[in-house]
């Protein structure tokens, strides 16, 4: 089973357009733009910040069909947003027919930090449509606590892995012991925020979404050529914005502004019960984009 290629790997945001909250895919179309001109190494659509499981099935579909179109030939990555197996299985099926020749693996959240109870899950998505499995491990969206050890144990019952993401903190700590055992890539996410150390970690890149993704790029290229030392001064500059977008709970409603006012996405709103974004953080918003490097247009 192939495993997914290091390096930058964007989580797209899922665009709406008011006052009924239907898919903008032109907007949608845009951001997979913005990551082609990075460039981004794939794509992810409907991971868990592409609000995916406030999408119905139709919804879904759209979604990977729009970016698979866009995208051309760059490798996507369609999100489960489903934890329970029949559902997470429908779930695949509508991303691999909506996907078709493009997808790279189907990623899927840790549901049980039972091995027992893990594999048989995976091992369903993967009979269900032979696509290969990022697995996700993602606690402070899922709820679910795994060990490294036991996860380790669902990644050799699974040789479908195509990658680990792993977003549980400390992160860089998760990873290096992931690294430390295994030869499936592990990527680090929660929008950049850790990726330095998660590199000297052995991270294998950065899955994740970022309003800034050359900044990213910036960094992995940095860490390519002089390691620690020139990643640190070239993602340096980009790292406030980072953090400020990574604040629990907002962070999906800051990342959205910040994207509409780049020009990428035309409005910057997102479905409910999601939290809106505070008008005491939009109004920071221009100093953190004041203090950043030239623009990718």
């Amino acid at each position: 089973m192939n495993t997914l290629t290091p390096g930058l790997w964007g989580v797209l945001a899922t665009p709406f357009r008011s006052p009924d909250f239907t898919l903008d895919t032109e907007s949608l179309r845009a951001e997979v733009r913005l990551f082609a001109r990075v460039p981004a190494t794939g794509l992810v659509a409907l991971g868990v910040f592409g609000e995916g499981m406030a999408l119905n099935t139709e919804e879904q579909a759209d979604v990977v069909r729009s970016v698979v179109d866009e995208a051309a030939d760059t490798p996507v990555v369609v999100g489960l947003s489903a934890r329970t197996t029949a559902v997470a299985v429908e779930q695949a099926r509508t991303a691999v027919d909506a996907s078709g020749p493009s997808l790279a693996a189907l990623m899927v959240q840790v549901n049980s930090g039972n091995p027992d109870v893990l594999v048989p899950h995976l091992t369903a998505i993967h009979e269900a449509t032979g696509a290969p499995i990022v697995i996700q491990d993602y606690p402070v969206a899922s709820g679910v606590h795994i060990s490294g050890a036991q996860l380790l144990a669902a990644v050799e019952q699974c040789p479908f892995t195509a990658a680990v993401k792993s977003e549980a903190p400390p992160t860089a700590l998760a990873i290096a012991e992931l690294t430390g055992s295994t030869d499936v890539p592990v990527f680090g996410g929660l929008g950049g925020v850790g990726l330095l150390d998660e590199l000297a970690a052995g991270a294998a890149g950065a899955m994740t979404g970022f309003s800034h993704p050359e900044g990213l790029r910036a960094a992995l290229d940095a860490w390519a050529d002089g390691g620690y030392p020139a990643a640190r001064d070239a993602f340096a500059p980009w790292l406030p914005m980072a953090n400020f977008e990574a604040q629990p709970g907002v962070g999906l409603a800051l990342r959205k502004e910040v994207l509409r006012r780049r020009g990428v996405i035309a409005e910057s709103i997102v479905r409910p019960p999601a939290k809106v974004l505070p008008q005491r953080l939009a109004a920071l918003i221009d100093a953190h984009l004041s203090a950043i490097p030239v623009e990718v247009k």
